[in-house]
């Protein structure tokens, strides 16, 4: 039963990267003023995917060095793929939706709002886990060390 709960909670995950990757794709060229934006949310939906998909993997949850290092490796191409994907969505932070206006200083309003609220979302989920780390820390040895 447990892993058929993983795989339908994946599933369910899974919605957001592919949703990353669709709008990506589909407004690719719809932000002169930041062109790097429909590029990272497409490599960030393709990352997201991948990682649900090898999470089915058990090597992955193994502590060995070598899922030490996979994990090390793949943690850092995420804080520098989102680190630079912040810069580019929040350094033109509110950019000119009327592609009338002005061709160059143009960013289609529906990429760069999915752009700059998942990447807040991504921050609260952020959030979320360091606190249930911080709960879990302080209050589960208690209770596995408690008496039955």
């Amino acid at each position: 039963m447990s892993t058929a709960i993983a795989v339908v909670s994946k599933l369910i995950l899974s919605g957001l990267p592919i949703a990353q990757i669709v709008v990506g794709a589909l407004y690719h060229n719809e932000c002169p003023m930041q062109h790097f934006i429909p590029i990272y949310l497409e490599v960030m939906g393709a990352y997201g995917l991948l990682a649900l998909a090898l999470s089915f993997l058990p090597f992955v949850n193994d502590l060995t060095p070598y899922s030490i290092a996979f994990g090390s490796v793949n943690l850092l191409f995420f804080l520098c793929w989102f680190t630079t994907g912040n810069y580019w969505i929040y350094s033109i932070y509110e950019p000119n939706y009327n592609k009338t206006v002005s061709i160059d200083t143009y960013c289609d309003k529906t990429l760069y709002l999915f752009a700059f609220w998942t990447t807040n979302v991504t921050y609260v989920q952020l959030v979320l886990f360091v606190c249930c780390c911080c709960f879990c820390a302080r209050h589960l040895p208690s209770v596995m060390t408690s008496p039955s």
